[in-house]
């Protein structure tokens, strides 16, 4: 049987999960993302005929690299435009200090425990710690903002789901100059100022410029055969997606940040345009779709052989950085801020790991041939697992018994008016 039509009966298949499953699972222990994951797992076990050769991603590094890219820069579009709170550096307290303290800390962490522990060099140490430490847009679903034209108090005033959403639509771009410095330690030529700090603020001020010119073409272009909002057309999500990261990659910028950056830009010009919702929604269908083949390909790399030859350590590894160094600095990063006692606490669990980890553990590995790279592919992808896991089945009756208490509304700070 050619191989051809088995990959489209596979695709059609995952289309069909990707729209039915997230009305089956809906109030259930378990989320899609782990029921793909565990799909993956039964099809690798198997012994299917087409499927092999898959086992090792490090053969395929390339792909990983351009598929998963794909699917954070239509999630950080779609994050983006569920961001309803006002931008300032009072408002957005939680998310910079998870950015800016708990994110480096973890890194460092991570970085020093994988190389006493697992004995990798400092480079594949500082990798194996900068891909374990985006928050995930793509898997957050659970616990990120829900669509605009939410409850205000669950898309503006809720300070878990705006903490989590805003800090998986930056750290995705701010994980990238640690991952290039691991690259230079590995003797790759990377220049500190050019490659490593000069691309954040190009991202940003790309961002900036392509997402008020979209605005402008969405809501404002005077004539109305050619205002986009008046069509009503999702797809237009993926021209929010794909230009202003092409416009700052072309620039020598963070792509990642653009993306975001410009998608927040659209929904501040236009905050109650139904619009949004209509891109948001197409962004979330593609999401579904990415995450399906995604935790499905993950799944069956675990069946096939990925896995082989782990070891305890790398699995306590794995578990440790998940649910032990995030939360850990997490905490400690959100104290005296606007997140208190058990939004805190559900913020600095719910660091979901997904695709964001085997993004730059593809990318650092394709530029540089690391030693140990079977070792840094079985840790993360054993920590997306986990995290699929324990993240999928807490999240809806943490999230759901936080909000009941009213622990998400964040506190007031001294001085501090309001939103």
């Amino acid at each position: 049987m050619p191989a051809l039509p088995v990959l489209f009966g596979v695709a059609g298949l995952l289309a069909l999960a990707a729209a039915v499953l997230p009305k089956l699972v809906a109030d259930r222990p378990f989320s899609t993302p782990l029921v793909m994951l565990l799909a993956g797992l039964l099809l690798g076990l198997l012994p299917l005929p087409y499927l092999g050769g898959w086992a090792s991603p490090a053969e395929h590094e390339d792909v990983v690299e351009s598929f998963t890219q794909l699917g954070i820069v239509l999630a950080l579009a779609g994050a983006g435009l569920s961001v309803d709170r006002p931008f300032g550096l009072r408002g957005w307290m939680s998310p910079w200090r998870l950015l800016f303290v708990a994110m480096p800390l973890s890194i460092a962490a991570v970085a020093l425990l994988g190389w006493w522990w697992l004995g990798l060099a400092p480079a594949a140490a500082l990798l194996l710690g900068s891909a374990l430490s985006p928050t995930d847009p793509v898997l957050a679903g659970d616990v990120g903002v829900p669509d605009p034209g939410a409850e205000p108090d669950l898309a503006r005033d809720n300070e878990i789901r705006f903490t989590l959403t805003t800090e998986a639509g930056l750290n995705d771009g701010l994980a990238m100059p640690f991952v290039l410095v691991a690259l230079l330690l590995a003797g790759t030529p990377v220049s500190i100022g050019a490659d490593v700090l000069l691309p954040l603020p190009i991202g940003v001020v790309a961002g900036l410029v392509v997402g008020r010119l979209l605005a402008w073409a969405f809501f404002r272009i005077p004539s109305s055969r050619f205002r986009l909002a008046e069509y009503s057309d999702g797809l237009v999500l993926l021209a929010l997606a794909f230009l202003p990261f092409a416009v700052a990659e072309l620039l020598h910028g963070n792509g990642f940040l653009a993306v975001f950056t410009a998608a927040v830009c659209v929904r501040t010009s236009e905050r109650s345009h139904g619009y949004h919702e209509v891109l948001h929604t197409f962004g979330r269908q593609l999401e579904r779709l990415f995450v399906a083949i995604t935790l499905l390909g993950l799944g069956f790399a675990l069946g096939d052989g990925l896995l082989r030859g782990v070891t305890l350590p790398e699995i306590l590894f794995a578990a440790v950085a998940v649910f032990v160094v995030r939360p850990l600095t997490g905490i400690g990063s959100l104290l005296r801020s606007p997140a208190r006692g058990r939004a805190a606490l559900a913020i600095a669990f719910f660091g979901v790991r997904g695709i964001g980890t085997l993004y730059y553990l593809a990318y650092g590995l394709h530029q540089a041939g690391l030693p140990g790279a079977g070792r840094l592919w079985r840790v993360g992808a054993l920590a997306v697992a986990l995290s699929v896991l324990i993240h999928g089945i807490l999240a809806a009756p943490v999230m759901r018994r936080v909000e009941e208490q009213g622990a998400h509304v964040p506190r007031r700070l001294p001085g501090e008016s309001g939103h």
